[in-house]
Order: C-alpha cells, then sequence, then structure tokens
C-alpha cells in the first residue's frame, strides 16, 4: 500500500513539475519580448520621423518619404520590375557567395595545416587583398563582359577574403596537442584534419560566412550598378538617373531586406551545424 501511495505522488510530483517553468526561460522569453518591442518602436518612430520631416524640415527631393517609397516600389511591382530584379540579385548573390565562400574555405584550411604554404603567399595575399575591389569591375567587365559572370566574380571577390581569414585564423586557433594525441592513437593526417581541425574551425567559419553574406550581396548590387540591365542595382541606377529619390530609396529598402533574410539564413544552418557546440542565438 505504502508502494502505491509513493508511486502516486511520483507521478503527482512530475505532473506538477511539468507546468513549472524555469526561470531562466522566463528571464529569455522576456528579454526577447523587450528586444522585439524595442525594435518595432525604433522602426515606428524612425518612419514615423521621416514621414514628419519630409518636405517641412527637409526637401522631399532630397530623402522624398515613406509613403512615396511604398507607392514606387508599388510601381516597380505593377511594372513588373521589382520580382525579376530581386531574382537576378539573388542569384547573382547565391552564386557569388557560394564561390567565394568555398575558394576561402579551402584556402585558408590550406593556409592553417601548412605553415610552409601560409609563409610563402601571404604576401601575396595581402597584396590582392590592397587591391580597392571597385577597381576590378572595368577589368572585370573587359575580361568577361557585362553578363553574370561579372556580378558573380566580383561578389565572390568580395566574400573571399573575410571567410578566408576567418578559417584561418580558426585553423591556427585548435589545440595542436589534441592533434598530436589522436596521430599517437593511429589517426591520419587526413583524419586529424577531418575529425579535429575542421570540426574546431567551424564556428570561425560561420562567423567569417555571417560577415561576408552582406559582401557578396553589395558586390551583385554594386556589379549591377556598373555593367547590367537587370537586377536591384540596375534599378537603384536608373532611379538615380532620373532623379528618381522614391525609386532608389525602394531598391535600396529591398536590398536591405534581402540582406536579413539572407543573414537569418545562415544563422540557422549555424546553429544547426554548431548545435554540438551550444552555440547562443
Amino acid at each position: 500500500m505504502r508502494t502505491t501511495e509513493t508511486a502516486v505522488a511520483a507521478t503527482k510530483s512530475a505532473s506538477d513539475n511539468l507546468f513549472v517553468v524555469d526561470p531562466s526561460i522566463r528571464r529569455r522569453r522576456r528579454a526577447n519580448i523587450v528586444v522585439a518591442g524595442s525594435r518595432v518602436v525604433i522602426i515606428i518612430l524612425t518612419l514615423g520621423l521621416w514621414e514628419l520631416g519630409s518636405g517641412r524640415i527637409i526637401d522631399k527631393f532630397w530623402i522624398s518619404s515613406p509613403t512615396a517609397i511604398a507607392t514606387s516600389m508599388q510601381q516597380f511591382w505593377a511594372d513588373g520590375l521589382l520580382w525579376p530584379a530581386i531574382v537576378a540579385t539573388l542569384t547573382e548573390t547565391a552564386l557569388g557567395f557560394g564561390l567565394g565562400a568555398i575558394t576561402g574555405i579551402l584556402v585558408g584550411l590550406v593556409f592553417g595545416v601548412s605553415p610552409l604554404i601560409a609563409r610563402i603567399l601571404d604576401p601575396f595575399l595581402v597584396g590582392v587583398n590592397s587591391i580597392p575591389r571597385v577597381a576590378l569591375i572595368p577589368l572585370f567587365i573587359l575580361w568577361f563582359g557585362i553578363g553574370i559572370e561579372t556580378k558573380v566574380l566580383f561578389a565572390a571577390a568580395l566574400v573571399f577574403f573575410p571567410v578566408f581569414i576567418n578559417t584561418f585564423a580558426g585553423a591556427r586557433d585548435v589545440d595542436r596537442d589534441l592533434i598530436d594525441v589522436i596521430r599517437v592513437m593511429g589517426a591520419s593526417h587526413k583524419e586529424a584534419v577531418r575529425k579535429v581541425l575542421v570540426p574546431s574551425a567551424l564556428v570561425w567559419v560561420f562567423a567569417g560566412l555571417k560577415m561576408s553574406i552582406p559582401f557578396a550581396l553589395i558586390g551583385a548590387v554594386i556589379a549591377e550598378m556598373f555593367a547590367g540591365d537587370d537586377g536591384l542595382g540596375y534599378l537603384i541606377s536608373v532611379s538615380a538617373n532620373q532623379y528618381d529619390t522614391a525609386g532608389s530609396f525602394g531598391a535600396i529598402f529591398v536590398t536591405t531586406l534581402l540582406g536579413l533574410g539572407l543573414t537569418y539564413l545562415v544563422s540557422l544552418i549555424e546553429a544547426k551545424a554548431l548545435r554540438w557546440r551550444n552555440v547562443d542565438h
């Protein structure tokens, strides 16, 4: 009888615990609400002050207004210009980001694994990194024309170095004693790189990826402004040439939303890939 009563009490206690919320979870939820609410307030205040100040404090020609920008974006959509521009820019951004990220990761790992190669090639990479990226666009146009190749390669050029530098730093940050231990236990050099060096460097790699995804978008848009007849950069350029401030701001606003969305997507991938590291997002 006592055993039955004990089991019932334990069951009741466990059931009650299901409804007890960890204080840390409550604090985290409150913090998330405060953050989200503060962001909404900032956006509303910024748009409200912008709308009130446009035409009253500063001429609309220079800053336009949120309502005029929204109207311009609707017109872009109605004219069939906005969606094709978004698709073109996203395609160039994705291809440029992929090319630059893969190249940066591979070169960073090579430098991290082989200090000798790093010492030999370091001054050359520093020299290339010192070149103003915008100066490459005329050369890319000369070599590859005004097609998608120029936009992709320019975006990749902006992505490569942040990813490379972070990957190289992550590879150098790996505990060499740990690599020596698994080598003594019989692991080959390739296994040591695959099972220790690469996983340990992933945190640094994703830091570089999150840093460089806006660069890929910026590179694609800038290249579209110089060479192209599609994409958000082309819309910005055409609107600016026609002194259409609202149209320029509208295309810039869409570009900003794309950058936020792509960065959030990379953060989600990072959270899944680094779940074992308990990375706090």
